[in-house]
């Protein structure tokens, strides 16, 4: 008679929170490259990944501390820097030959409008196809950081705490309530810069 535990200990990866085996085995079948989301709480990464029978392959990819490149002054976690991420990695995942995509925002939880969904309509700007539907998207005027400098413009009008909540940005030489223009400019040389690619 056998002795011992009956029960079956999931992956380390499961066990961690870092991997939903149920949908990567979907997102795989789908046979197409993922798009790879993965906000932190000061940057975001977006990588365009390959599945293959010897691993995963990354075949672009783009960080938020990258758009300091591109004169970005702003902060490198918020949802206009994952707009501008993932702007940067769909121009280079084009630029590779990939046209198409699914979205693998990993274990989190799906929020309308959050930083991974600003990341996947950067990439859908920059061409791929990636299936989504419209309400989950950021509105412009959140990807632009229009938010950020209204509240920039109440704090500065109150004299509470806008030295300090914008210390980042004020060192960087940028008023936040000019974060919008910014955004504009960062936006345009992404996208008007020649031969973009993965690191």
């Amino acid at each position: 008679m056998a002795k011992g535990p009956r029960y079956r200990l999931p992956f380390r990866r499961r066990r961690e929170g870092k991997t939903d085996y149920r949908k990567r085995k979907a997102l795989i079948l789908s046979g197409l490259p993922r798009l790879v989301v993965r906000p932190t709480l000061k940057n975001i990464y977006v990588q365009v990944v390959e599945t293959r029978e010897e691993g995963d392959r990354t075949v672009a990819s783009a960080c938020s501390k990258e758009l300091v490149k591109f004169n970005w002054r702003g902060g490198t976690g918020n949802v206009p820097a994952a707009y501008l991420t993932g702007l940067l990695a769909g121009k280079r995942a084009m630029a590779k030959g990939i046209s198409r995509a699914v979205l693998d925002i990993g274990p989190r939880r799906a929020t309308a409008g959050s930083r991974a969904f600003a990341a996947l309509k950067g990439a859908l700007d920059a061409g791929l196809e990636i299936p989504h539907g419209e309400e989950i998207l950021p509105q412009e005027s959140r990807i632009r950081g229009e938010h950020i400098a209204s509240y920039a413009k109440q704090l500065l009008e109150s004299k509470g705490g806008y030295c300090g909540l914008f210390s980042i940005y004020l060192k960087s030489g940028l008023e936040p309530e000019r974060l919008p223009e910014q955004f504009d400019r960062v936006k345009g040389a992404i996208l008007a810069a020649p031969g973009e690619s993965s690191k």
